[in-house]
């Protein structure tokens, strides 16, 4: 059986659009909040806390029972006999602060009303009081007060504190990470409409359909099997519908089973971003020896993550910024400690990336430093200590680095964004302009894929074939806009010969594929992907006996599924409709589930071991143009080269590349999430919180998928996950900003610029590295102008 061929539409290791592409631009593309509405159906409104950290001392919801157009109300009293917590793992998430308030936007309770207005309404008169406890907001504070919510956790190799001691240079610092909002368009909401027999069946708006399946019964006091979730898209999500969609569709699910009726919750734009959880911000420690070359020969590092009230998935965030405190580099002597920091703030959650990043960053930053202290370029020190191919390639927890193609993707990148050349040019601007300053660098990525709960990595598919020979197709992934339906329905299609288009995806569905994992982890299309071939390929392989049998095709000749048909040889037998028939009247199962578990992990207690499969890897080069007087900045031109091993789609691939590098550089430039002294966010609407805009897009943007990439390892078709790793090339742009504030220095002193570095950032940079290489802190408007 052919896994190839370029006579169908739409096969494999083809650029093929989204399959529901047309509908979103037109407005066609049906989500939680087009459903048509069922009769009788009722409205959410959730009364939020607006203290941090408070004991609740009265809570009187009696008016707003006998409010107009209110149908039901549910407190914290409404779950006693089931559960209040759904934590996804650990304890701790809760649906209402239940006697204490544990951040400002926790909701107190919720409103059933005719509509959303009246619903609101009646929220508002609840009369609660509070008695104000101390309230840890920040990670400096939970530091100090040793607040943890999960305890630290530290991975040695070698000797750090010897080699520390005994190398030829030596830096000690600290770096700001900032988080993120999600932002995602498709705002939280789900519906829930009662059933039969007390069963419930939930429209959600979620990555993990099975997960809010079991809070949905926990809370209700029901059975798994007693609630249906359905998922057809998002959105978008970007890991913020990973975990906290269930909030929204344990209340919904709550007032239904309350009213009898039909609930829809769905939550507005400012109220989604102050109850919702972030990207972790982290503060991040280091101290680092390394030799004149600027090799590191020693390093510490203390990643410190502000996890919030409660743990929420902050373990494996704070594991997987750890797993990447190396980013690309060989850390022969290392201490990595983690430390998982309670505060009086939303608990973060999942976010593209999930804690990669961040631990990313912070290596990125410590590269930049030795750089500055030896006078050299950025890259020279990037260069020295890349992992190694076949020496020096084992990672600080333990696995070894057996595909790594750096040495062969940065020079590449370095030949084609030509820069030697612009490197040479951007010293000379610099040092010809007086107020405008040129940045340029280059940094590269080497991401882990793969879940690190092992038990995650698994997934199902179901496979339909009509006696038509058309196929319908459901598998345990959700589509958020990624491409994921798109590039399971091309495998499929690949695997019976027949074009794309005869291939339908239907919506996830808990009552089809049982027991789904997240689609999280850039795991999307290797685990669904891998379970519709495996289900596809059992009903090839049933029909295979009867071909022969039927059409007398010995068995020395092979048979091919291609173009439509299926060939016996050069001999063709008939068109795929016309066997899959002939399979029908003899009684030949039309129908399979697939199943794959990702092979080779081994992941040990503490976390060591082979936590990935493979590593994706990419590489971007950014120039940037600073004004100096007042901090603010435009990127003149990107250059990316990223590794999609043999792309199952090179179209929807380059979407996620490109999307991804606007989405990371966001992070580290624009958006700031800020928090008054009460701990109430402040940046919570377009009009306060920044994503980029087209007009932050850089001018001349060339972005390669890198042709030679191929998965050393049996992932479906050799190819890779891109829906995380080209996040992290957004560093470049970041790393670009301080190589132009360092050279308002003459490049003598680093920039002190951490993320996000937003044109204030910048510009008391820029202040800092004039103190520190005693130039005047700026001149006066009529100085400038003369």
């Amino acid at each position: 059986m052919s896994i190839f061929t370029p006579k169908i539409q739409g096969s494999v290791h083809t650029p093929q659009r989204h399959d529901s592409a047309h509908k979103h631009v037109s407005g066609e593309a049906i989500y939680v909040d087009d459903i048509p509405e069922p009769r009788d159906l009722l409205h959410v409104y959730a009364r939020l806390a607006e203290r941090a950290h408070a004991r609740i001392t009265r809570l009187d919801v009696s008016e707003v029972r006998t409010a107009s157009g209110v149908a039901a109300v549910v407190t914290p009293d409404d779950v006693r006999e089931t559960t209040n917590d759904i934590g996804p793992v650990f304890p701790g998430d809760q649906v209402f602060a239940d006697g204490e308030v544990l951040f400002y936007g926790q909701p107190l309770f919720a409103v059933a009303g005719d509509s959303i207005e009246a619903a609101r309404r009646a929220a508002m008169r609840a009369e609660v009081d509070y008695e104000d406890l101390d309230a840890i907001l920040s990670i400096e504070q939970a530091l100090e007060q040793d607040a943890y919510i999960l305890p630290p956790k530290t991975w040695e190799r070698g000797d750090s504190a010897k080699a520390l001691a005994s190398a030829p240079h030596r830096l000690q610092g600290r770096t700001h990470v900032g988080g993120q909002e999600h932002f995602y368009l498709e705002g939280q909401v789900a519906m829930a409409v009662p059933q039969e027999d007390g069963d419930m069946l939930v429209y959600s708006s979620t990555q993990h359909p099975s997960e809010v399946q079991h809070l949905v019964a926990k809370v209700l006091g029901l059975s798994d099997h007693a609630v249906t979730v359905e998922t057809r898209r998002m959105g978008g999500a970007f890991g913020g519908k990973e975990t906290q969609g269930a909030q929204i569709a344990v209340i919904a699910a709550l007032l239904a089973k309350r009213t009898g009726r039909p609930v829809k919750y769905r939550l507005d734009r400012d109220d989604d971003m102050t109850m919702t959880g972030k990207r972790h911000d982290f503060l991040i420690d280091y101290d680092v020896g390394f030799d004149d070359d600027g090799r590191i020969t020693g390093i510490e590092i203390m990643q410190a993550a502000r996890c919030g009230y409660a743990p929420d998935l902050s373990h494996s965030v704070a594991d997987r910024a750890m797993y990447h405190a190396d980013n690309a580099y060989y850390l022969d002597n290392v201490t990595i400690t983690s430390r998982r920091c309670r505060t009086h703030t939303v608990s973060n959650t999942a976010f593209r990336g999930f804690g990669g990043p961040q631990g990313m960053v912070g290596m990125e930053h410590i590269i930049e430093e030795i750089a500055r202290a030896l006078g050299k370029d950025p890259l020279a020190i990037r260069r020295i200590n890349f992992y190694g191919v076949g020496e020096r390639n084992v990672t600080p927890y333990g696995m070894t680095v057996e595909d790594n193609i750096l040495h062969e993707l940065v020079p590449q990148l370095e030949e084609s964004a030509e820069y030697a050349r612009r490197r040479e040019a951007v010293s000379h601007y610099n040092a010809h302009s007086r107020w405008l300053k040129k940045g340029l660098a280059i940094t590269p990525v080497k991401f882990g894929i793969s879940f690190t709960a092992k038990h995650l990595n698994q997934a199902g598919a179901l496979v339909l074939v009509y006696q038509d020979g058309t196929v319908q197709l459901n598998h345990g992934g959700t589509e958020m806009g990624q491409g994921l339906n798109t590039k399971v329905a091309q495998i499929v299609a690949d695997v019976f010969g027949i074009d794309f288009e005869r291939v339908r995806i239907t919506a996830t569905h808990t009552g089809k594929v049982p027991n789904t994992s997240p689609t999280a982890a850039s795991s999307g299309s290797d685990l669904n992907g891998a379970a519709a071939y495996n289900a596809a390929s059992k009903i090839v392989d049933r029909i295979l006996p009867l071909i022969r049998d039927h059409f007398e095709v010995s068995s020395e000749t092979k048979i091919e599924f291609r173009g439509n048909h299926v060939y016996a040889g050069d001999r063709a037998l008939g068109s795929f409709a016309d066997i899959v028939k002939l399979a029908y009247f003899n009684r030949i199962q039309l129908s399979a589930a697939g199943f794959y578990a990702t092979p080779k992990l081994e992941i040990a207690e503490d976390g060591r071991g082979r936590p990935f499969y493979y590593f994706a890897y990419g590489a971007a080069c950014s120039e940037v143009l600073v004004d100096t007087l007042t901090g603010e900045y435009r990127t003149t031109r990107v250059d990316i080269l990223h590794d999609v091993g043999r792309s199952l789609n090179q179209a929807i691939d380059m979407g996620q590349i490109e999307g991804g590098f606007i989405q990371g550089v966001g992070w580290l430039t624009t958006e700031e999430l800020w928090w008054n002294d009460k701990g109430r966010l402040m940046t919570h609407a377009p009009s306060t919180y920044k994503i980029p805009a087209c007009s932050d897009l850089p001018a001349d943007f060339r972005a390669e998928i890198y042709e030679r990439g191929e998965n050393v390892e049996e992932a479906i078709h050799r190819s890779k996950a891109v829906g995380e790793p080209p996040l992290m090339l957004g560093m470049s742009v970041l790393h670009a900003l301080k190589d132009a504030v360092a050279a308002v220095g003459d490049y003598r002193v680093a920039a002190p610029l951490h993320a996000p570095a937003t044109p204030e950032a910048v510009l008391m940079a820029i202040q800092e590295v004039r103190k520190a290489t005693s130039q005047p802190a700026s001149e006066s408007v009529a100085e400038v102008a003369e």
